[in-house]
């Protein structure tokens, strides 16, 4: 559940920011009559983002227990490519963001009301689709939906109360930092799901060493105590791990937190500029 909330509150912040920003804009520039039109472009991106996960879910219970292996699994490693990407790119996004939706935001204006709308969805839907596919290998993960649906659910709230407080100017957040954070527990949240789907595919017999494991610690960490299950929902951990597994998990945390943090080595830390786009007009 942890894990999930972390994923919760950290797309849910890019995308309330993302409101907050496009919000903000319309209010000082005293165009408060395209509001609706942004939080109908909002709407429809939450409404396709659920309309996703339907879709997977009814297509996984179509299909053999091989086929539905192979299936979580390789949306497993498609919702790790997304986090990877979303983690690099905000550390790259992060300072310009604001000034690229203020823009693109004054351009859809001038060209209509559908415009507005399109772009609102467009703004907020790669994060809903992100959330959604992630979502899914959760649930996968955890072979249940209320655990992650309960974390998605508080990581959320958590974040869309946050984006509201720096909006109203009672907050101050740097957002730089908080990125860089939650971007290091991200991987290691990725690499559990990505041990996770090649698990399945191993399952699905697709990819080989099922039955050839790096370690078996079931005995000290049982699945069903209160560790293992802290373990299992935040890392996805499993007492019984095949050697391809591990090595895909460690081979993972060090090539991709490596290169995430080069960058903090080099520059100075970001200013949290975007936030006060967002609060200014509070």
């Amino acid at each position: 559940m942890l894990g999930n909330a972390l994923i919760g509150l950290r797309e849910g912040l890019e995308a309330s920011l993302v409101v907050s920003i496009l919000v903000a804009f319309l209010v000082q520039t005293d165009r408060r009559r395209e509001l609706p039109r942004v939080w109908l472009g909002v709407a429809a991106a939450i409404a396709v983002s659920i309309g996703v996960v339907l879709v997977l879910t009814l297509t996984e219970q179509a299909l053999t227990f091989e086929a539905q292996e192979a299936f979580g699994g390789g949306l497993s490693i498609v919702a790790v490519g997304f986090v990877t990407w979303m983690i690099f790119w905000m550390r790259r996004a992060a300072r310009s963001i604001s000034t690229e939706l203020r823009s693109g935001l004054e351009k859809a204006i001038a060209m209509g009301p559908a415009a507005v709308v399109v772009m609102a969805a467009l703004a907020v839907g790669r994060e809903g689709l992100e959330t959604a596919i992630f979502f899914f290998a959760a649930v996968q993960a955890a072979g249940s939906t209320t655990g992650p649906l309960v974390g998605f659910l508080i990581g959320i709230a958590i974040a869309v109360a946050i984006a509201y407080l720096i909006y109203r100017g009672a907050l101050s957040l740097n957002l730089g930092r908080f990125f860089t954070v939650t971007g290091v527990l991200l991987v290691f949240v990725a690499a559990g799901i990505l041990a996770y789907g090649v698990h399945d595919l191993q399952e699905a017999g697709i990819l080989p060493g099922l039955y050839t494991l790096a370690f078996d610690v079931s005995t000290a960490v049982p699945a069903d105590s209160w560790y293992g299950t802290l373990l299992k929902g935040v890392f996805n951990f499993s007492p019984q791990t095949t050697v391809l597994e591990a090595v895909v998990w460690v081979a993972y945390v060090a090539v991709v937190l490596t290169l995430f943090l080069l960058p903090a080595r080099r520059a100075t830390p970001p200013p949290a500029a975007d936030e006060a786009a967002a609060s200014s007009a509070a």
